[in-house]
């Protein structure tokens, strides 16, 4: 796949599925836990989003370092990643126009 080639496309993978995961952590997870008194799916979802985060944290420092965005783009990427919604915005936003140049 020709995403996975350069660190641009690592952090677009990386970041659709820390969207992802951050959506059925929110979506199905949560409400398992507090609906459903099954914590255990909060447990599990949580820590493959957390794992995804800290991946997606890094790819952003790396890619940083390698296109020479300004701090305030960076800094709108990692930002992102707290929004539910966020990396799907930056990916369709920037990383799209980055990977392509």
């Amino acid at each position: 796949m020709s995403l996975f080639k350069s660190t641009v496309g690592r952090l677009r993978v990386a970041g659709f599925l820390e969207g992802v995961s951050f959506l059925v952590l929110l979506g199905i997870a949560m409400p398992l836990k507090y609906l459903a008194g099954q914590p255990e799916a909060v447990r599990v979802v949580g820590m493959a989003h957390g794992a995804l985060f800290i991946l997606y944290v890094v790819l952003v420092v790396l890619a940083q370092r390698e296109q020479r965005w300004p701090l305030r783009t960076t800094a709108w990427l990692l930002v992102a990643a707290f929004l539910p919604c966020g990396p799907f915005v930056a990916d369709a936003r920037l990383l799209r126009e980055t990977d392509r140049g």
